[in-house]
């Protein structure tokens, strides 16, 4: 069995922001030789998550009313309240809001790899989803094999 791991930076532009990220994990699989096993994406970040879905516009813009929905900006995080009270804003930023959002897709996903290529359909893509932008982020990917 062989491990390889690579770390790749990617910058987020918006508040909230789907960065599909599809094609460089292939190409970390392509760059590891592994040919069967798995891989797994992983943001090291407590506000950007990583999801696997389908890539069109308008189911985007549907999971963003899903995410201010279930997670509205207006609401008083008690995060944002603390950090308030002990008078640092750690980068002038109040997030509670991208803290729970994050939560709901979590950090990581895990795929199958088959003949070195992700078992994923033409219609599925993997996104970083930003919930705190915009920022520079860093992923890491780990493909396990042989």
């Amino acid at each position: 069995m062989k491990i390889y791991k690579q770390k790749f930076e990617l910058e987020s532009t918006t508040q909230i922001e789907f960065l599909n990220i599809t094609d460089k994990v292939q190409e970390i699989i392509d760059n590891s030789g592994i040919r069967e096993g798995q891989v797994v994406i992983y943001s090291p970040h407590t506000t950007m998550g990583i999801m696997l879905n389908h890539n069109e516009p308008m189911l985007l813009q549907d999971f963003l009313k899903v995410f201010h929905r279930l997670i509205p900006v207006d609401s008083q995080y008690s995060h944002d309240l603390f950090e308030l009270r002990r008078g640092r804003m750690a980068d002038g930023r109040s997030n509670g809001q991208a803290h729970c959002q994050t939560m709901l897709i979590g950090v990581s996903e895990t795929v199958p790899v088959e003949k070195g290529k992700m078992m994923i359909t033409e219609r599925q893509s993997i996104f970083a989803v930003e919930f705190d932008g915009s920022r520079k982020r860093d992923i890491v990917v780990q493909v396990v094999g042989a």
